[in-house]
């Protein structure tokens, strides 16, 4: 899976750009604030429909500008698909091959995974941000988990009601609860598991950590119906307290998930290095995954690789990425760009405007 002709038009900084890029590695190649990073949120946003920096629409269309509009051509094996998105007021259109389509439609025709120092917050920000991880990597594997998420918040929409309302029919509502939130535990369990093995495999670790990731305190059961009597336990536990709070305090909308680095809390005991080598390795772990279960390589975008990594280190791994797929990498170091020599294309990035290099 790579990404092929992009063209955008008034994302961020980025006025008018159009560029064809190659299946294995792209080198985006600039000063600081010059749009390298922007250029990867738009690769994003065209996979994703949504941009891996912020949740406000508004801050990504230009200033001045009335909107912002993407397009992209997705290349798989013999297929292809031209991906347009559109924001604007607040409003946001998806297009497959011209014609507008709905999310669900749209949703995996393109996949990426992000590094980016914007992605800290997945392990110094609150839990939601792991969780939040966690599905989209899981969804991205498994296009029914999106449904089973979406179906399981919708309930947790209505019993939340239902407390605020004390009404009757809080005992069906629990039932259901019950039942989509054991399978989406269960779910997101299992792709905890495969990620946990793929950071045990990978080679990267830059001074030898041990990268973790684990979803409970004490380990989850593996079946569902497990799940499902965990869950009636914890809320027989909290009965009193979700009713003076009105609100749903169990299931996997509050579960915990914990990263480590060397056994210890990352988000309390990491260092700033450790923090950034820890989700580097989260995102070629979910390159891993994703290539394994579906038998392809979803696009790796890399932003500011060579500021973490020595310069050997960082080559070697863009090589190896490069070689499993495409990959989009910023630096804001030319020398080492260049020293890449066959292995990269490479584009300069200026002031918002890029050209091949």
């Amino acid at each position: 899976m790579w990404l092929g002709r992009l063209e955008l038009h008034d994302l961020r900084n980025l006025r008018d750009v159009a560029l064809e890029m190659e299946p294995g590695l792209n080198v985006f190649v600039g000063r600081n604030a010059q749009g390298k990073t922007s250029l990867l949120e738009a690769v994003a946003l065209l996979a994703r429909g949504r941009s891996f920096r912020t949740e406000d629409t508004r801050a990504l269309i230009r200033h001045g500008a009335p909107a912002l509009w993407a397009r992209g051509r997705a290349r798989e094996e013999e297929r292809s698909n031209e991906l347009e998105i559109e924001l604007f007021a607040g409003t946001r259109r998806l297009r497959v091959d011209g014609r507008e389509v709905p999310a669900r439609s749209y949703h995996g025709r393109l996949e990426a995974v992000v590094y980016s120092t914007d992605r800290l917050r997945v392990v110094r920000g609150p839990m939601r941000e792991r969780r939040a991880f966690l599905d989209r990597g899981a969804a991205a594997l498994w296009p029914s988990y999106r449904q089973a998420l979406r179906d399981y918040e919708r309930v947790v929409l209505q019993r939340n009601a239902a407390l605020v309302a004390g009404t009757p029919d809080l005992a069906a509502w629990d039932e259901q609860f019950l039942g989509l939130a054991a399978g989406l535990r269960q779910r997101r369990a299992v792709y905890v598991e495969r990620v946990r093995g793929a950071l045990a495999r990978e080679s990267f670790a830059p001074a030898g950590e041990r990268f973790d990731v684990r979803l409970g305190e004490d380990g989850e059961p593996a079946g569902e119906s497990a799940h499902r009597e965990r869950l009636r336990r914890e809320m027989d536990a909290r009965y009193r307290d979700e009713r003076r709070a009105r609100r749903s305090l169990v299931g996997p909308h509050r579960d915990a998930v914990t990263l480590t680095v060397n056994g210890q809390e990352a988000g309390e005991f990491a260092s700033s290095g450790q923090a950034r080598s820890l989700l580097l390795a989260l995102a070629l772990a979910a390159l891993t995954v994703y290539r394994e279960e579906r038998g392809t390589s979803a696009v790796a975008l890399l932003d500011d690789l060579d500021s973490e990594l020595d310069e050997e280190r960082a080559t070697a791994l863009c090589r190896e990425v490069a070689r499993r797929g495409q990959a989009l990498v910023t630096t804001a170091h030319p020398g080492w760009a260049r020293r890449l020599g066959p292995l990269a294309r490479l584009f300069a990035v200026e002031e918002g405007q890029v050209r091949a290099d």
